[in-house]
């Protein structure tokens, strides 16, 4: 026996595409940048330094003095001298007062002392003394004194430039499907 056949014919769908591409543009514009470094402001003292000499001594030694000085000097002294002279009058008066007492040779002794001086040191004196010129060094003062000042920054950065244009896709029915059917008839 023989049996009908169905043949079954396909026709495939076929879609056409279109695609438009996106396109995306995007720009970064530098920075503007501006940088300023004020300078540092710097002062700068100095005391200088001193050398002090003292050679008030040394003049003292020499002879040399001031008025106020002077006068009390010559007072100081002449004060000196005259103690000494009241003071060996007193001891030549005492020594006169013996002459009754059976001292006879008392004022051949004082004309002779007087007549003839006891001798004087006469060692060597350095002028003006060792030491008499004091030496005094204050060594200077430095001040330094620094102020930093901050950078000056300044920045504009750029804006972002983006363009965009989205795609596309479109589609078309190229080949649209089918399905044929046909009864084929047993031999």
């Amino acid at each position: 026996m023989k049996l009908d056949h169905i043949q079954i014919r396909t026709t495939d769908a076929k879609i056409g595409i279109n695609i438009t591409e996106p396109i995306q543009k995007i720009k970064q514009p530098r920075a503007q940048q501006h940088i300023e470094q004020p300078a540092a402001t710097v002062q700068i003292n100095s005391d200088p330094a001193k050398l002090l000499i003292d050679s008030s001594q040394a003049n003292r030694d020499l002879g040399l003095y001031t008025n106020r000085e002077s006068i009390q000097k010559f007072a100081s002294d002449g004060m000196q001298k005259v103690s000494e002279g009241v003071g060996r009058r007193a001891s030549e008066g005492r020594q006169m007062m013996n002459i009754g007492k059976g001292k006879a040779s008392v004022v051949p002794l004082i004309a002779q002392s007087n007549a003839n001086p006891s001798p004087k040191n006469l060692g060597i004196t350095w002028k003006p003394s060792v030491g008499a010129v004091k030496i005094r060094y204050v060594p200077d003062q430095l001040n330094i004194n620094t102020t930093l000042q901050n950078p000056k920054i300044d920045v504009q950065i750029g804006k972002v430039v983006h363009d965009y244009t989205p795609g596309d896709v479109t589609g078309t029915m190229l080949q649209y499907p089918s399905i044929e059917t046909t009864v084929v008839k047993g031999e």
